[in-house]
């Protein structure tokens, strides 16, 4: 049995690492996550079989990526962004409410009832949503199924428009190996057992934090004396592969088809709140002293992993996109499920009374 379950792993291993490398000698955004993601999600629905990918090997990629990211924090960086805090956060209630007229917008046309269409819209966690949406008897199947739509037009679009305009229309790619000889530095890397022990112990006490723990304690650390390893680019490369597979196995041709032609529609929908976003992140750019591709990407409805990412390959500030990220998910985990729920149940009370 384990013979077969890692020839599984190793199969799924080999598509994924494809999967990337193909998408970087096509100068893809994103190659090793989105490439990874992609050959996955088709070799799935054209062979089949299911991909094996145990959790813990998807939470090792997210704990080395969570520990790339806190090295990117200086002290200026916490001064950097105090003055934006407040003005992000109205900023990031405007998304909120802009995706949910939005989603409230479209049930006028097609039959989908309110509280189905905004929980599979808001750009927050899909498990959040989905656990919120059945507290108030929303089809969850179909939350889960617009979730991962909003998901993908906002990894497939977002990285790709900041790479164009923000990089020329060129792209670099990057050999599996990086650039950069390998160095190795000891007991420099001792100091990442911390991280990685924080984030196993919290990484379902608090929100995503598999990532923010360890991105968090690593942030802490590289602001103090002590000296800390870079991270060997072929690891980094392995961790990015290993989310895209994450992703990619979680998403089937089965369930995009159950969506039907709302598919398109929700498709439409991930657009505008992609594009309402953008204008916020230009306003963002032109009330502060933030630079245009770091304030769009930090306001942008995406993962905190693909921004970030993204941010570093165009010049942006990958810890202020990383910062200013963490308080959107924070407002929407924290707050907006329970806002909805409000909301809802007020809704339901009028129209029945």
């Amino acid at each position: 049995m384990k013979n077969v379950q890692f020839l599984r792993l190793l199969e799924s291993t080999l598509v994924g690492y494809l999967g990337g490398y193909v998408f970087t000698l096509i100068n893809f955004p994103l190659p090793w996550v989105l490439g990874a993601l992609t050959f996955i999600l088709l070799w799935q629905g054209l062979t089949k079989r299911q991909a094996y990918w145990p959790n813990p090997v998807k939470q090792g990629g997210f704990l080395i990526l969570g520990i790339y990211f806190g090295l990117y924090f200086t002290t200026q960086t916490f001064l950097t962004i105090g003055p934006y805090v407040l003005p992000y956060i109205f900023m990031t209630c405007v998304l909120i409410f802009a995706s949910i007229l939005i989603a409230t917008i479209v049930t006028k046309w097609i039959q989908v009832d309110k509280i189905t269409s905004v929980f599979g819209s808001i750009p927050g966690g899909l498990s959040e949503m989905v656990l919120a949406s059945e507290a108030l008897n929303a089809k969850t199947s179909y939350v889960v199924i617009f979730q991962t739509v909003r998901l993908l037009t906002v990894l497939f679009t977002v990285p790709a428009m900041i790479m164009y305009f923000f990089s020329g229309g060129e792209r670099q790619s990057t050999s599996i190996f990086g650039s950069e000889a390998i160095q190795f530095e000891g007991f420099g890397y001792l100091w990442y057992v911390i991280p990685i022990i924080v984030g196993v112990l919290v990484r379902n006490r608090i929100p995503a934090g598999i990532v923010v723990a360890p991105l968090a304690v690593t942030a802490a650390m590289n602001i103090s004396p002590i000296d800390l390893a870079t991270i060997p680019p072929f690891i980094l490369l392995s961790a990015q592969v290993a989310v895209g597979i994450g992703l990619g196995k979680n998403i089937s041709f089965e369930d995009l088809k159950l969506g039907g032609k709302y598919c398109v529609v929700y498709f439409g929908v991930s657009l505008a709140i992609i594009t309402v976003s953008f204008g916020l992140g230009i306003l963002l750019s032109a009330l502060t002293t933030l630079d245009l591709a770091t304030a769009i990407l930090s306001i942008a409805p995406g993962g905190l992993i693909e921004m970030v990412l993204t941010a570093s390959s165009v010049g942006g500030d990958p810890a202020v996109v990383s910062a200013l990220q963490l308080i959107r998910i924070l407002v929407i985990i924290i707050f907006v499920p329970s806002f909805l729920k409000w909301y809802f149940r007020k809704d339901v009370q009028r129209e029945a009374a």
